[in-house]
């Protein structure tokens, strides 16, 4: 692991002696580590088996991010692929919460969601966890959440077979109707893609940062959804971001179509813990 560290310090730019090595802890997928040299301070992320182009996509996505001058991204200093020793080199962040932390993240990931692109979707295939996420450039926004979201989750789940039965016949009747209620008139802003409540943090004088992006153009309305699933967003979060950018008026009748897209993720990572969740969204849009 020393030789990835110090390979990892020399490809950022960084030659000085480590004063600290230490493991950080909070991500489940890879090993990580704060490191301090003389130079500098940085969160440094290993994966000895990382699937191909999984770094670079990550340090893609945060850029993208960034280019939108709305909500703070980590520097990435450098990245690897390499098998055996895939790693990705970031900018120390740190800092305290501050009383307008959330309402800042709030209005931040509004003006990141005002940015768009042209099509929905993204040029690259990525990865939700270790998950592949096909991809895929689409003007229709139903067309891309139905293809490239949902049918993958279902083909992924038929192959592992957490996705069987009356679970499959109803998700497929689903996808079959998607357009009876997802909406297609919807620009496709940028969306970070994994916007959990792990996936932020906080810098110097209370600045929000986002981390670990899936990063895709789409809906916005999709991204909420998600920060609604699991929690990790206070009041303050959603009332500066609706100040910004006001919701549309059948969020939430659409909320939990998106929410079941990451259901199915996490049924499919983690196993049948979710799978009365994927049922319930289920019944209540297709019947019994």
């Amino acid at each position: 692991m020393n030789t990835v560290i110090e390979t990892a310090l020399y490809e950022a730019g960084d030659d000085t002696k480590a004063l600290t090595v230490k493991q950080s802890h909070g991500g489940s997928i890879n090993e990580s580590y704060f490191i301090e040299t003389e130079q500098q301070k940085y969160f440094i992320k290993f994966h000895p088996d990382a699937p191909e182009r999984f770094f670079e996509l990550e340090a893609k996505g945060l850029k993208r991010i960034g280019e939108t001058n709305s909500i703070s991204v980590p520097d990435v200093l450098a990245y690897s692929d390499k098998k055996g020793s895939a790693y990705l080199v970031l900018e120390w962040v740190e800092g305290s919460k501050t009383a307008q932390t959330e309402s800042m993240l709030g209005d931040r990931i509004a003006q990141m969601h005002q940015t768009t692109g042209e099509q929905h979707g993204f040029s690259d295939d990525t990865f939700i966890g270790l998950l592949p996420q096909p991809n895929g450039l689409f003007d229709s926004w139903v067309e891309y959440y139905r293809d490239r979201r949902l049918a993958a989750q279902l083909k992924q789940g038929i192959n592992q077979k957490s996705i069987t039965g009356k679970r499959r016949d109803r998700l497929e009747k689903l996808i079959n109707d998607l357009d009876k209620w997802i909406p297609d008139d919807v620009a496709p802003s940028y969306l970070h893609g994994d916007l959990w409540g792990g996936n932020w943090l906080v810098g110097a004088g209370g600045t929000p940062y986002v981390i670990d992006p899936s990063f895709l153009y789409g809906d916005r309305h999709f991204e909420l959804a998600f920060t609604e699933l699991f929690g990790g967003y206070s009041a303050d979060f959603y009332h500066a971001y609706k100040e910004r950018f006001p919701l549309m008026a059948d969020y939430e009748d659409v909320k939990p179509l998106y929410q079941l897209y990451y259901l199915l993720v996490h049924l499919n990572i983690f196993g049948e813990m979710y799978g009365g969740a994927v049922d319930s969204v289920l019944k209540q849009y297709v019947g019994r």
